[in-house]
Parts: C-alpha cells; structure tokens; sequence
C-alpha cells in the first residue's frame, strides 16, 4: 500500500470559483481517512485530484513518495468505487469484476483467481453469473468494490458510495468497508457528506467547509476538542446547541442572555480561561446530552422552557425546545414521560459547556 500527501493544493475552476484553497493533507500507509464537510465543500474534487479525474490549479500530490500531478489517472495506482457503482448493465457479476483486469491483459487464470477471491471476501459467489439489474443496491456496490479489490491498487478512493442505499444497507455496508480495510491492511480515503459513517468509520477524519481544511483529526478527538464552531455544530448527532450572550462578573463569572434575563454560573476552570473576556459577547456551545430537562420544581439556577416537540427514539427521547429564537434540542431521559406544550425546567451540564469567539467561531 501507500501513502498519500496534498501539499498546498487548490483548484480554481474557469470563471474565478475556488472549489479546493489550499489544502494539505498527509495520509499514512494502511490509514483509513474520511473527507467530510456539507455539500459543495469540495471534499469530492480532493478526491478527483488524487485520482488524477480533476487537474490541479497549483500544489503537489504524491502517491507513494512519487509526485503524480502529470501523471495520468490509469498510472497512479488507484481504484475508486463511484456514488453510482457505474457497472455494465450488459456484463454479469464476474465480467464487471474482471473487466480492469482484462482491459490490462491479465493472464485468464490470473483474472480468475484473483476475481473468486474478491467474491469470497464480499460474499458475492453465488452471483457470479448475474446481472447487476439482478441484483439489490448492496450488492451491486460490493460489485463496484470488488472491481477495485481484484486491481490490488495502493489507494482505494470512495466517492460517496453508501448514499444511494437505504438506512439499513448503509449500516450494514460501511461496517463491511471497514471489515474490508482491516483484512486488506489497506491505504483507503472515503468522501461523505454524513459525519455518522465519518465518525464510525475512519481513523482519522479531515473536515471541510468552503473548499479549506477546518480540522484534521481522530473522531473523538474532533467531538471532544473542535477548533471552532463549525466544527463543533457538524460534529455529533444531534448538532451541538449555540446561545449567544456576554460574560459578566460579579461575585464570579457569568454567562447572561440579557434578553431572557438568564444567568449561567460558570465552573472555576472556566472562570480562569474567560477572564479576558469580561463584558464582551461570546457564543457557548451545549451537546444535547449536556442538556437535562426535568418536570421538577426549579431551583435556583435553573431554566423553564416550553417543549415544542417530543421525538421518542425508544432508547432515548429528544426534545424539541427554543431559547433566544434559536432551535434548542435536549436528549430527555427515557424513562421520564414527556409531554409537547408542557413547560421543563432546564440544567445544563457546566463542565460541558464550549465557548467561541461570537465573531471569527474559533473556540475560546
């Protein structure tokens, strides 16, 4: 396998729109890297880079200690797995396999061998002889994987591969790309826009927005300490709550929404990290998690809000609230009945609390 380095690399397309600004990127041998970011990020034209699919407008690529910028897609090494599986409707199972390897002049045995191979770790024997409108939208993808599989290439690219497939396939189909990674000691980097297959799937996860790099980083490294807001919003499901407000002193720190006439106590680690930002307007940052809503008398410190909308999940409940205009959303305890249009009184969790910068999103 190999490993894969971005320097600098930015694609600007005819007309002046920047897709990809300069981003670096190194990617270990064996690793398995996960581009993330909302839709028109740019993280599917890093991809296309790589592959060599998407000529750069200025930087260097490397694939394996060689620069490939010149180099043209069939040369670099690579097998991608398309959205859209592009197979042969006209071909069985094995010919769409195989057809790489034929089009090399692999020796028949050769193509053979390796083609039963990729079928055995995909589980895909039995469908050797059929036709891909024969066969469900799982299937047909782990066709499109074998096709890269039996190539043996040094980097294995995913462009979106689960997002035609049903919620339950997707589950079942990223734990089978990642089984995949493990068995092959394979060098892999995955583009998806839903942090959930980001999360679970990748060793390390590079977030994007507006075509530039956010954060690189382990997935629970990103939940636990993101750099800025975006970051921290994009991260974790549901998203992270923001409330704007300024920090007061008084006998200690404070965080007030004036508006509301609320006043968050803040911890002593925070005390010592926000004192710079005495009277000046910040926004925290609050997981669901972080958030509890009781039907319990309020004491001191505590929050009333109006339920709008109660989701049970069966084994958690989400509920639905706002706070200074803003959509607020708190994981309820399932075993606590709760009722939309029924006031809670709200805690949050201090040692739990984000803050960012209210103007540049850059955590505190």
């Amino acid at each position: 396998m190999a490993t894969v380095l971005l320097k600098n690399v930015t694609k600007i397309y005819e007309g002046g729109s920047v897709a990809v600004k300069n981003v670096s990127l190194e990617i270990n041998d064996k690793e398995f890297v996960v581009l993330v970011g909302p839709s028109g990020c740019g993280k599917s034209t890093v991809l296309r880079m790589i592959a060599g699919l998407e000529e750069i407008t200025s930087g260097e690529i490397f694939i394996d200690g060689k620069i490939v910028n010149n180099i043209p897609p069939k040369d670099r090494d690579i097998a991608m797995v398309f959205q859209n599986y592009a197979l042969y409707p006209h071909m069985s199972v094995f010919e769409n396999i195989a057809f790489g390897l034929k089009l090399r002049k692999y020796d028949k045995n050769e193509i053979k061998q390796r083609v039963e191979e990729a079928a055995m770790i995909l589980n895909l024997q039995d469908y050797l002889n059929r036709k891909p409108r024969q066969l469900s939208g799982g299937q047909r993808q782990r066709v499109a994987v074998g096709r890269a599989i039996v190539r043996k290439p040094k980097v294995f690219l995913f462009d979106e591969p689960l997002s035609n497939l049903d919620a339950k396939l997707r589950v079942q189909m990223r734990t089978e790309i990642s089984k995949l990674h493990k068995n092959l000691g394979a060098t892999m980097i995955y583009v998806t826009h839903d942090q959930t297959e980001a999360m679970t799937m990748g060793d390390k996860i590079v977030i994007l927005k507006d075509g530039e790099v956010q954060q690189i980083g382990a997935p629970m490294e990103l939940y636990s300490n993101p750099l800025n807001k975006f970051v921290a919003g994009f991260i974790g499901s549901p998203a992270m709550n923001f409330i704007n407000g300024r920090i007061v002193q008084s006998d200690k720190l404070y965080f007030v929404i004036d508006n509301l006439n609320i006043r968050i106590a803040l911890g002593e680690m925070n005390n010592r990290k926000l004192q710079q930002y005495r009277d000046k307007e910040i926004t925290i940052g609050i997981r669901p998690e972080d958030v509890l809503l009781s039907s319990e008398k309020s004491i001191a410190g505590d929050i009333s809000v109006l339920v709008e909308v109660v989701e049970p999940m069966g084994n958690e409940t989400l509920l639905y609230f706002t706070l200074q205009e803003t959509q607020m959303i708190a994981r309820g305890n399932p075993n606590q009945q709760y009722k939309s249009g029924n006031n809670y009184s709200m805690q949050i969790n201090k040692d739990k609390i984000y803050f960012f910068d209210k103007v540049n999103g850059n955590t505190l």
